[in-house]
């Protein structure tokens, strides 16, 4: 049987781009050499060599975290050239990587959410808009970035132009929400048609950091990563059951992973990764070993589901 002659395509030109490249390691050294031709591409300078290619590609894994990566502008690319990839398309991975957008579909589809306002110029110089709207703390993010970068969390007045500021360096829009307390979990769903949610994590970063930031995120031993969460089955039930309303509601496909803080019983959406990271010892890949889908065969059902997607089929 011929090889199936895939592009996995890392590196790009995000904040990210580290973290994809070593995520394109791990993945590639997973696929099954007997089943795959893999050929590696990186946007930052290959976007000429996929289109000259196209014609040769049966499917591309795409690997690239933040902007240009998992906000549909690769995914739209791919789909002129009529190269099936796992994943979201180009309207889903838009509304998920914007936070306002994701939020406003959260609440439209019952989902609870955080309070949150967008920043204006004005905020920069006067804060009280925003103080006099939300409680401190607050969380102050870029809409559109990933693994926490330029995200701040805002406990006095006189922090939160200063955090304004950082995050306006990685993106023209900022939010700002009230902080919620409490244990933060992660749910990751697998399927097209049929979705099946997979069972939860809870992250515990180390005591020194403020929050699960980007060191906290991507240095070994940063944070405690406990898999299956120690939850009451009514909050598994209900996280999973919110980690599939998310994925329908901002029109996933394929996989995601959705994060949200656990205060009490309750439970709070924060956002939902439309490519979540791709080492063995990654969230999504660490919950999906918990369900018995070791991670070469989690790669080989995402790479069947953006086959069967290609093909119109339902899953």
């Amino acid at each position: 049987m011929a090889k199936i002659r895939l592009a996995l395509i890392a590196g790009g030109i995000s904040d990210e781009r580290e973290v994809s490249l070593r995520g394109a390691i791990g993945v590639e050294k997973a696929l099954d050499p007997d089943k795959y031709e893999v050929i590696r591409y990186d946007p930052a300078t290959d976007l000429a060599q996929i289109a000259l290619d196209a014609d040769h590609l049966d499917v591309a894994f795409i690997l690239l975290h933040g902007v240009h990566g998992e906000d549909g502008t690769i995914q739209g690319f791919l789909d002129l050239l009529g190269i099936p990839y796992q994943g979201a398309g180009v309207l889903g991975s838009a509304l998920a990587m914007d936070k306002n957008l994701a939020k406003t579909l959260y609440k439209l589809n019952g989902l609870p959410v955080a309070p949150w306002v967008m920043a204006v110029p004005e905020d920069l110089e006067d804060t009280s808009r925003i103080t006099g709207r939300l409680h401190l703390p607050c969380v102050v993010k870029p809409v559109r970035q990933g693994s926490s970068i330029g995200m701040s969390i805002v406990r006095a007045a006189d922090q939160l132009s200063g955090a304004l500021r950082l995050a306006l360096q990685h993106d023209s829009e900022v939010m700002v929400e009230e902080f919620i307390k409490g244990r933060e979990l992660t749910v990751g769903v697998i399927g097209n048609a049929e979705l099946t949610p997979l069972p939860l994590i809870e992250i515990i970063p180390d005591s020194r950091f403020d929050f699960f930031d980007y060191e906290a995120k991507y240095q070994p031993g940063a944070s405690q990563e406990i898999c299956p969460a120690p939850v009451s089955e009514q909050v598994r039930q209900k996280a999973q059951q919110y980690a599939l309303t998310a994925h329908r509601s901002l029109q996933l496909r394929g996989y995601s992973r959705t994060d949200m803080i656990l205060a009490g019983e309750e439970l709070y959406l924060l956002e939902t990764n439309t490519i979540p990271g791709m080492t063995p010892t990654s969230l999504l890949p660490q919950a999906a070993a918990e369900a018995g889908l070791a991670f070469s065969a989690l790669l080989d059902r995402l790479i069947e589901l953006a086959l069967e997607k290609s093909r119109g089929l339902k899953s």
